[in-house]
């Protein structure tokens, strides 16, 4: 063996050396099982900023770095489980997955067969306008734009009347508004802020409505949530950690800024579900 290879040797089993002794010097916050032990798979599908999938073997994004920061904190490594929108919360609940991220809603059918967190943050409506038109009042006698499905469709027809228009999908109603056809568009945080960074909706403003009780919606946006196996309360406990240190100490407000949103959407109020 020649001096430049036993150094070599010596070099790579100094390094994992070091590596077992700071895995055994970690300390989990939380004790908890996971479906590997040392590891948390995570549930994820591409849907920016919040879930991100870079390569097979890479992700990213808001949600992930909460997931990430837990991880750390409790001495696991994080393994990336990539599946399609339909197939993330059906892994958690089959025991392919202990965590999903993604940006899903708290709802009462959900809370049945995963766990919840804590709310991350939450989806307000959100308005497009040339002048960045936020309240009710500076809607009336305006154009209003909507697209089919919305929960909040109908209050729209009974504040604003035959002024709403509702579309089929989100493009159709971004090109009327760019071309004038329509006043303001209402949709939800995600698909705005989005669309504009592909240069749609370039010289329109983004903005959340002011909360008005005339449309409830408003009022109690739906708020997003991590999941993670049912029961497993030492795991939801971890997460909640995160959660909470990183509302208190503006961390996620300011990756949502980064990001391109508003970090009022940080701003999720008490806890609820929707029905």
């Amino acid at each position: 063996m020649s001096t430049r290879v036993g150094y070599v040797i010596a070099a790579l089993t100094l390094v994992m050396t070091a590596t077992a002794a700071h895995a055994q010097d970690c300390k989990p916050a939380r004790e908890f099982k996971t479906l590997t032990p040392g590891k948390l798979t995570v549930a994820v599908y591409n849907y920016p900023p919040f879930s991100m999938i870079t390569t097979a073997d890479e992700i990213s994004g808001i949600d992930i770095q909460m997931v990430q920061e837990t991880a750390k904190a409790n001495c696991l490594e994080v393994v990336p489980l990539n599946l399609t929108a339909a197939a993330v919360v059906q892994s958690v609940v089959s025991g392919k997955a202990d965590v999903a991220v993604g940006a899903w809603y708290r709802s009462e059918a959900r809370q049945k067969v995963v766990g919840l967190t804590l709310p991350t943050y939450i989806d307000a409506m959100t308005s497009v306008s040339k002048d960045g038109i936020d309240t009710v009042d500076g809607m009336m006698g305006k154009s209003v734009g909507t697209v089919t499905g919305y929960t909040w469709n109908g209050t729209l027809q009974e504040v604003f009347g035959a002024n709403v228009k509702q579309y089929p999908e989100g493009l159709a109603m971004y090109q009327d508004l760019e071309t004038g056809r329509l006043d303001v568009a209402l949709d939800g945080s995600v698909a705005p802020v989005e669309a504009k960074k592909t240069g749609v909706l370039k010289d329109l403003q983004i903005t959340l409505v002011k909360p008005d009780p005339r449309i409830p919606d408003t009022m109690v946006p739906p708020q997003s949530t991590l999941l993670y196996t049912l029961g497993n309360d030492g795991l939801g406990a971890a997460l909640d950690d995160t959660i909470t240190r990183i509302h208190a100490d503006g961390t996620l407000a300011g990756w949502l800024k980064d990001a391109g949103y508003s970090p009022e959407m940080a701003n999720v109020g008490e806890p609820r579900l929707v029905k």
